[in-house]
């Protein structure tokens, strides 16, 4: 099955009045029903949805669409995430489709989930040693519910049996890392833990992490890296927090499973764990789409103050405004809010440092400023710090440093002029070597030119962003999310980096496009051409909406709505007959 045909089936098997009808309160309305918009505050219902069009619109924000448009806006997924959920809501089988790989995953997933499953009834089902260490950590049982925690006994072989029983493959529990052999006998990999499974933000069980119970080491087991699970793909707790995320706007980064839980009790929702200290440009990617503001609250230590730094840079490259919030007196976010609340959790917040302020502050406790020696390094690597700036925000610094060190403005600017030239003047693999360029082996010509364009050319990546909708191949669009990722301003997209990021099939598709897709002639114009083609495609798909609405609108009570968009249909039809598109 195509993967066109796949979207097609499931908008066939999908009632949309069904689907909404599960997340907002509907009220049947002549031949519509209405609700109250869950996008936007309101009080006066002005969300239409027409069961005969299969289509829903709101007068109010102008949200509109499909089935698979709502689900994509309610859940905060991509198209590809909203069309995986409604697939296995309704039966649509992805195997055959572009989906395939993500189909073949499915068994690890299953047993992942039945491990998670196991777990869970262990710890659910009578005292043990792992719910009493929960229990006086404080966290409540229903806290523990929502988070699947669950309990691996001392016994060497419990869940392996227990798998093995439903007709496990070991080499598929061996990959997944839930068992170990040894002179060919199989043993659990997790025993005596407290058991912290890992779920995607699509709710798949990926890995999981343990927590020994008693003098054990390691004081944390993670499962290894398998098909479905990659570290520097993932965020614990996105699964539970990306909406809370979303509708702060602002993410509390953090570091343990604990951190994350025990906030998340507390009230702080908007929170999620990097796996493992170093954050990744591929976790930063996944929270810039919730949200572009960040703060990082990791120990005070001074592996966390490191781990603070590099996740900086990387937020910071990625676009997001970055905070640092150090709890005072070495406590960690769990051991702080469980003390003192949610309140002066949030009064901390208030207080966390901003990107150069906490650099600044940490160049000055390096720094000894007793001295002319001292004082002149601090304001070279201060120098440095200030490049990374916006003008607008490197003046503020700059009137705030010279107040604060006696230097004149113009002697630090001067400084900082003399650091990026010099930067700049160094040699470096990335600047010295000429990238290979890539892209996807898709089934759309038009979404391999973009990928390679995007690839030949570094400038190319942020003007193609607004119109991500128009790759539709599943692999191109993860090739396309990779890139994006990597992207950074003063550099082009290094080939090695980029293979190393994408699974095997993603990577068998970019050497395809390296080797056939050969771009010649003006690059710009093919841009254009490329970018005009998915402006046709989203004005007709505006023309058939604006249609759609039209005919189940009241032109009594929507008089202006009907107005407006009647407006912009009959501007849409003369760019249509003037041959601006679809001619």
């Amino acid at each position: 099955m195509k993967f066109e045909n796949a979207v097609d089936e499931i908008k066939n098997r999908c009632n949309i009045v069904d689907v909404i009808g599960r997340c907002v309160p509907l009220k049947k309305a002549g031949s519509n029903y209405k609700g109250v918009c869950p996008f936007h505050n309101e009080k006066t219902p002005s969300f239409v949805v027409s069961e005969e069009k299969q289509i829903f619109t709101c007068f109010g924000c102008g949200a509109s669409g499909d089935v698979i448009e709502f689900v994509q806006r309610y859940e905060n997924l991509d198209f590809h995430g909203a069309v995986q959920k409604l697939a296995e809501e309704c039966g649509v089988d992805l195997t055959k489709s572009s989906f395939g790989t993500e189909s073949r995953k499915e068994v690890y997933y299953e047993w992942n989930r039945e491990a998670a499953a196991y777990f869970y009834k262990v710890f659910r089902k009578s005292v043990n040693p792992g719910i009493a260490y929960m229990q006086k950590r404080g966290l409540k049982p229903e806290t523990l519910q929502k988070f699947g925690i669950g309990y691996a006994d001392e016994n060497w072989d419990s869940l392996y049996r227990y798998l093995k029983g439903k007709g496990a493959d070991e080499r598929i529990l061996l990959s997944l890392g839930l068992i170990s052999d040894s002179k060919g006998r199989y043993y659990d990999k997790f025993r005596n833990r407290v058991i912290f499974p890992i779920i995607n933000t699509r709710g798949k069980v990926i890995g999981f992490g343990g927590r020994v119970l008693g003098d054990g080491t390691p004081k944390y087991l993670n499962s290894p890296e398998s098909p479905v699970f990659l570290k520097k793909n993932n965020l614990y707790g996105l699964n539970l927090s990306r909406q809370d995320i979303n509708k702060e706007d602002c993410a509390i980064l953090v570091e343990g499973y604990m951190d994350v839980i025990s906030l998340y009790q507390h009230g702080i929702r908007n929170v999620a764990a990097s796996l493992g200290t170093a954050l990744t440009e591929n976790q930063a990617a996944m929270l810039k789409r919730y949200t572009n503001n960040v703060i990082l609250s990791y120990d005070a230590d001074e592996a966390g103050k490191a781990a603070a730094l590099r996740g900086m840079d990387i937020l910071h490259k990625a676009g997001c405004k970055v905070k640092v919030l150090h709890i005072s007196d070495g406590k960690d976010p769990d051991e702080f809010i469980k003390k003192n609340g949610r309140d002066a959790f949030r009064g901390l917040l208030k207080e966390a440092l901003p990107f150069a302020d906490y650099k600044l502050a940490l160049l000055k406790e390096k720094s000894d400023l007793r001295t002319t020696d001292g004082n002149v390094v601090f304001l070279q690597k201060a120098a440095e710090i200030l490049r990374e700036l916006s003008p607008v925000e490197a003046d503020i610094y700059v009137r705030k440093l010279a107040a604060e060190t006696h230097i004149s403005e113009g002697a630090i600017r001067m400084e900082m002029r003399g650091a990026k030239s010099e930067a700049n003047n160094v040699p470096s693999e990335k600047r010295r070597s000429e990238t290979k360029k890539t892209q996807i082996g898709g089934r759309d010509l038009l979404e391999r030119n973009l990928i390679r364009l995007m690839l030949l050319k570094g400038t190319y990546i942020p003007r193609t962003e607004p119109y991500a909708s128009a790759f539709k191949d599943p692999v191109c669009y993860r090739i396309y999310e990779v890139i994006r990722s990597l992207y950074q301003s003063d550099e082009e997209i290094d080939l090695k980096k980029l293979e190393d990021s994408l699974d095997n099939e993603c990577a068998v598709v970019l050497g395809e496009i390296v080797e056939h897709i050969q771009l010649s002639g003006n690059d710009e114009q093919m841009f254009e051409d490329c970018i005009e083609h998915i402006r046709i495609g989203m004005r007709e798909k505006r023309e058939a909406e604006i249609i759609k609405l039209l005919e189940i609108m009241d032109e009594e009570k929507e008089k202006t709505a009907i107005e407006d968009l009647t407006k912009e249909l009959m501007q849409i039809q003369r760019e249509k007959s003037r041959g601006g598109f679809g001619a």
